[in-house]
């Protein structure tokens, strides 16, 4: 009786969070109705910060869809493009990045609506209502589950927007950084874990991975996919990711 009660209660709050999204977020909203299958059955890459993307000749992506994800604007003086869309979920790395973010990525952005006060000044944010259980949103204007990665949260967007294939590249799913899940920690140098030392660098706090819970989101998208008859590759070089069907990156082009 005690669980179901708290079930409840949690279900009503979650509902009420929802109404005053949509009550305080109608352009995102209406952002988010204008994009819905606008990219019906092509086909994009999300492209993962793991070192693997250092192998990967990312110049080849210049006419493609492409979704970006946290600090990914680090390589765009090197490529000399950006990419078509830009996501970030993680609190720790607006708190930290809203500036750089604002300054270098001129193309419609992604986050969560908790993060508005962070990157309400910064042009061409769209806000995801997030929601706390599990669960995958074809339809982001209901919200999406944050699935312990923002690759998750870009592969519901992608979906959203009508993507028939989804290419994944610099997923490398391994971390050289190893501890607790989600813990909260602070870089005392280089970063091993991503394609540029910089990225979270000496002093910069972030949390540690969990690819337990990841591993659950792309199970569900591998699933919400396939029963549209859609499908997602993982391309990534070398990476570790066992859930999705593999590709040679060289071949897709």
């Amino acid at each position: 009786m005690l669980y179901q009660t708290k079930q409840t209660i949690h279900a009503l709050r979650s509902r009420l969070a929802y109404r005053r999204y949509v009550a305080q977020q109608a352009d995102s909203l209406e952002r988010l109705a204008a994009v819905k299958d606008i990219h019906r059955g092509e086909r994009c890459f999300i492209i993962g910060n793991g070192p693997s993307l250092k192998q990967t000749d990312l110049t080849r992506l210049r006419h493609e869809f492409t979704f970006g994800l946290n600090r990914i604007y680090l390589l765009f003086p090197e490529l000399g493009f950006t990419t078509t869309y830009f996501v970030s979920f993680n609190r720790l790395v607006l708190e930290q990045f809203a500036a750089e973010i604002g300054n270098n990525v001129p193309v419609p952005k992604f986050t969560s609506w908790e993060n508005h006060d962070l990157t309400h000044a910064i042009p061409d944010f769209s806000y995801l209502f997030r929601h706390n259980g599990v669960g995958f949103y074809g339809d982001v204007g209901r919200g999406v589950w944050g699935g312990g990665t923002v690759t998750y949260v870009a592969m519901q967007l992608a979906f959203h927007m009508g993507f028939q294939q989804v290419i994944l590249i610099g997923v490398d799913h391994s971390f050289a950084t190893q501890g607790k899940a989600n813990k909260t920690i602070t870089s005392d140098s280089g970063d091993p874990n991503h394609f540029d030392p910089r990225y979270f660098g000496k002093g910069i706090r972030w949390q540690l991975p969990d690819l337990e819970t990841s591993e659950l989101g792309y199970s569900l998208a591998r699933q919400h996919y396939e029963s549209a008859g859609r499908q997602i590759i993982d391309a990534t070089i070398g990476g570790k990711l066992q859930i999705f069907a593999k590709a040679a990156y060289d071949t897709l082009f």
